[in-house]
């Protein structure tokens, strides 16, 4: 379901545990990420017993269910896969790769100095999220593991034995110079009560762990695309009768951040401890709303080595597969810097937050005509023209002003400057 995809969430279970089913028939549904995946039957058999129910979290290579396979299927394979008991297990299949240093925000540690260097998986932490255990505790458990990483088993046993700690208190060190959050108590008002989906809850987490963990400076510039705007209406229809495919502004957008990209290399990075990853690869995502009114990031591949026809096809599949949750994990993965077009909505502008781990995201306006004094050979004169305002949001630990700046006025050159002659 995708190389860096490190646990998936049991959405629902389409096969109940004593019913029979078809190779190939769904037996449930898992999300990774905000992609949901079908999983189908590797053979013809019966499901035995459920070991994780709907809305688990559970880790790559983890078995989820006991399976019994028919006999005239596999009766060979039935002896090598049993042990003890009936062992048979359909699971969600292992990565191939190990995960990237930047996903490495997945793993915990306590601050307070006794409790120094404990780290907790996120297999431990959905364990005590699931029996709301919480870091201080956790921290007080023995553990068992290589290099003293609490194992599934030490959490296991330490709730059989009653929880000892868990009304233990941790030892409190008050620091002046530490800033702490005030725990405030706001009246919610009253009226109809949503309850956020499991997509909504994770763009709060993430847009919440984006804006805590980097420092957000948002730049500005305006734009004149009147060459770029009178080209593509004058081409549109051809473009789509030769290639086949619809020609909107985003991939003539994707085409000049690529190439601003190329330009100032910096700005495609992404974080890891005080280390800075600049990455050998263009992948930009697209910002897209669902049907569902909820928001997500499709990916342009190797963006910079696609001409015109190639970007449009991209966007135009993934835009069709955003409308119809036809997604998979391997479109929304691997993005290496993010656009947002706002105009879409009618915005004038916006001040997008980061899509972690990068270090910049590039908002786009709605592009409107407006009286501008431009120069000519006879002087300055005032004329209609087709305007954007551009807004790039930025990590400032490692992108500073001068970055930030130029690359974003190159991105609006790159605008400014298009080609209206080129032929498609």
């Amino acid at each position: 379901m995708g190389e860096s995809i490190t646990e998936g969430t049991i959405i629902n279970w389409l096969v109940s545990e004593g019913d029979s089913f078809e190779e190939g028939d769904i037996i449930l549904e898992v999300a990774t990420d905000k992609v949901d995946n079908e999983v189908p039957a590797p053979a013809t058999g019966k499901l035995i017993k459920k070991l994780f129910q709907a809305k688990d979290v559970v880790p790559v290579g983890e078995n989820i269910a006991i399976i019994e396979i028919s006999e005239e299927v596999a009766t060979s394979e039935k002896d090598k896969l049993i042990s003890s008991e009936v062992k048979e297990a359909h699971q969600i299949p292992k990565k191939i790769s190990q995960p990237k240093p930047t996903q490495q925000s997945a793993t915990y540690t306590i601050s307070e100095d006794k409790l120094d260097g404990a780290f907790f998986s996120p297999l431990i932490l959905s364990i005590a999220k699931s029996h709301y255990i919480s870091f201080e505790e956790l921290a007080r458990i023995p553990a068992t593991g290589k290099d003293g990483r609490l194992r599934k088993s030490d959490i296991f046993q330490y709730i059989e034995e009653g929880r000892p700690f868990k009304f233990a208190q941790p030892a409190i060190q008050h620091d002046p110079t530490v800033y702490r959050i005030p725990q405030l108590s706001f009246d919610k008002g009253k009226g109809k009560i949503i309850e956020m989906d499991r997509m909504r809850q994770m763009i709060a987490d993430h847009m919440v762990y984006s804006k805590h963990t980097s420092p957000h400076v948002t730049a500005y510039v305006e734009a004149d695309l009147t060459n770029m705007v009178n080209w593509r209406n004058t081409n549109k229809a051809a473009f789509q009768k030769k290639y086949g495919e619809k020609l909107t502004f985003t991939p003539l957008f994707v085409e000049a951040v690529a190439k601003a990209i190329k330009d100032f290399p910096n700005i495609n990075a992404s974080v890891d401890g005080y280390n800075i990853v600049i990455k050998d690869q263009i992948n930009i995502g697209m910002a897209t709303a669902l049907p569902s009114g909820n928001l997500i990031v499709p990916v342009v591949k190797n963006a910079d080595n696609k001409d015109l026809a190639q970007l449009a096809k991209d966007v135009n599949l993934l835009v069709d597969k955003s409308r119809n949750n036809k997604l998979s994990s391997d479109d929304i993965s691997g993005s290496t810097f993010t656009i947002s077009n706002v105009g879409t909505f009618g915005s004038v502008m916006g001040t997008p937050i980061i899509n972690q781990p990068e270090v910049a995201i590039l908002a786009l306006g709605i592009i409107k005509k407006r009286a501008e004094v431009v120069e000519t050979e006879q002087g300055d004169e005032i004329a209609i023209r087709s305007m954007m305002y551009l807004s790039l949001s930025f990590d400032h630990r490692v992108v500073d002003g001068f970055l930030g700046g130029s690359f974003l006025r190159r991105v609006g050159d790159y605008l400014e400057q298009f080609d209206h002659k080129q032929k498609i």
